[in-house]
């Protein structure tokens, strides 16, 4: 069973940045969509944004613009750039893989963005 690691969270200002990594025990070709998910205390967990196997992206619209999905095969992880920032994208966030009837998620990290 591949296992996802998100590393990058943390605490930063409005209008600051940060980096999310999302490290996979296996191939991340085996999945056909990589996601980043967030999730604020009350509410549910949401599509944050996507890339497919083959390089596709998608976003939810209130980060368009502001962060940048993609991916590195070689080394097993996806990123989730983040620029910005503002307090309401203070969630925790989920990297989420799918693929050949699997859906695997990672523990989560706290992105946490003080106005």
């Amino acid at each position: 069973q591949v296992q996802l690691v998100e590393s990058g969270g943390g605490l930063v200002q409005a209008g600051g940045s940060l980096k999310l990594a999302c490290e996979a025990s296996g191939s991340i070709l085996s999945f056909n969509v990589m996601g980043w998910y967030c999730q604020a205390p009350g509410k549910q967990r949401e599509l944050v944004a996507f890339i497919s196997s083959g390089g596709y992206t998608n976003y939810l619209d209130s980060v368009k613009g502001r962060f940048t999905i993609s991916r590195d095969n070689a080394k097993n992880t996806v990123y989730l750039q983040m620029n910005s920032l503002k307090p309401e994208d203070t969630a925790v966030y989920y990297c989420n893989a799918k693929g050949f009837g699997r859906n695997i998620w990672g523990q989560g990290t706290q992105v946490t963005v003080s106005s």
